[in-house]
């Protein structure tokens, strides 16, 4: 009879490139942590930066297509080899990949825009092209769609620095609005999977079941809704149409009934994000009817719903693959709350009392890169070793 020890081969490699969520999750809330502050200090006048592009682009692209895709890589490569049992990369060629998202990032402020353009449009392709090819092989058909997503991401970020190249015609900013409406999309596809069945596995009794029309009426009009906004002008259809997913998504959310994780900070943190989803279609509605500016609704997905379901996933997932305990600490509560807090006054607060913006941006800086310095804090030591219970992961 073979021993436990024989059944269960050694970790092999630097803990840290076993699995994709280590170095991506680590360099993500590095960026996270240093890249806002850095921006208002940038905004106010009291940094220069020598980029190659206007630094309201930078902001922007940076945090989706620096800050957010690295969660992404780091989660979809994870969670790849868990959906099809196959590996994803890791050792010396996962290491590759988050040398190369990380070379895009300090192109981004330290070389010429062509090398930091080519650099950063080299990533989003081939974590595609890894996450479709383990896909396809293992049968698991249902999960391609994300690869598309991330491929379609790739595009609109080609289409980012082809407009700052001038090598199209259309504005930069229309890229980056793509961007969030992809980025957008794939946490309503994932959150409808995880932010249930998680509520599901840790409150005994709970049984949350979405009819299926309103699951595919929900995606659907959220798809179109965003595409419309995206692609077409300002007009009172668009903003119907942007309405109505709002609500939508708020129906979806009671039926995962929020309310009953108030006591699990791991859960509800996950709830508090995604109500921030119908948040940020109902102000970009108002914006298309020239209510109010598009900022608002922009920073309600990215900071809001982007930044609270980041922090949430980045916690719980890596509790998980560690081998740790699906229960948050002192200090990642806290990092929830600030997250949390951040969001309110980047986006409430300054449609509340705009004479006080810059009072608001501070502490909403402040407050974010507070949260991903708790992470960075609690996780690097877990990130870097061996899993708890010996596994290889």
């Amino acid at each position: 009879m073979r021993s436990a020890s024989a059944a269960v081969p050694s970790p092999q490699g630097w803990p840290w490139l076993r699995l994709g969520f280590r170095p991506f999750y680590l360099g993500a809330a590095a960026y996270g942590m240093l890249a806002i502050p850095l921006w208002i200090a940038v905004l106010l006048g009291q940094v220069s930066l020598k980029l190659t592009i206007s630094p309201v682009l930078w902001h922007a692209h940076e945090m989706l297509f620096g800050f957010t895709v690295a969660v992404i890589a780091g989660f979809l490569l994870t969670a790849g080899k868990a959906w099809t049992g196959l590996d994803t990369p890791r050792g010396a060629v996962l290491a590759a990949l988050a040398g190369l998202w990380l070379a895009a990032r300090l192109a981004a402020v330290f070389a010429p825009y062509g090398v930091y353009a080519v650099l950063d449009l080299l990533l989003l392709p081939l974590v595609a092209a890894i996450l479709i090819s383990v896909l396809l092989r293992a049968g698991s058909r249902r999960n391609v769609p994300l690869g598309v997503i991330l491929l379609l991401l790739a595009l609109a970020n080609a289409a980012f620095h082809g407009a700052v190249s001038g090598l199209i015609d259309i504005e930069p900013v229309r890229a980056l609005h793509a961007g969030l409406a992809l980025i957008v999309m794939i946490e309503c596809v994932i959150a409808g999977r995880v932010i249930p069945a998680f509520t599901q596995s840790a409150l005994p009794g709970v049984r949350l079941k979405v009819p299926p029309m309103l699951e595919q009426a929900t995606l659907g009009t959220t798809a179109i809704a965003l595409a419309v906004w995206v692609l077409g002008p300002a007009h009172v259809f668009s903003a119907a149409v942007l309405g109505a997913a709002a609500l939508l998504h708020v129906l979806r959310l009671l039926r995962w009934k929020p309310m009953r994780t108030r006591s699990r900070p791991i859960l509800w943190v996950l709830h508090l994000a995604y109500a921030w989803l119908p948040i940020g279609l109902a102000l970009l509605a108002l914006a298309q009817l020239g209510v109010l500016g598009v900022s608002s609704g922009i920073h309600a997905l990215a900071v809001g719903a982007t930044g609270g379901l980041i922090i949430g996933m980045i916690t719980r997932t890596a509790r998980g693959h560690t081998g740790r305990p699906l229960k948050a600490s002192r200090l990642e509560t806290a990092a929830y709350a600030l997250v949390a807090c951040a969001a309110v006054l980047r986006v409430l607060l300054p449609l509340l009392a705009p004479q006080h913006l810059v009072i608001w941006l501070v502490a909403a800086a402040a407050a974010w890169g507070i949260a991903f310095a708790l992470y960075l804090y609690v996780y690097s030591p877990w990130l870097v070793s061996t899993r708890l219970d010996g596994k290889d992961g």
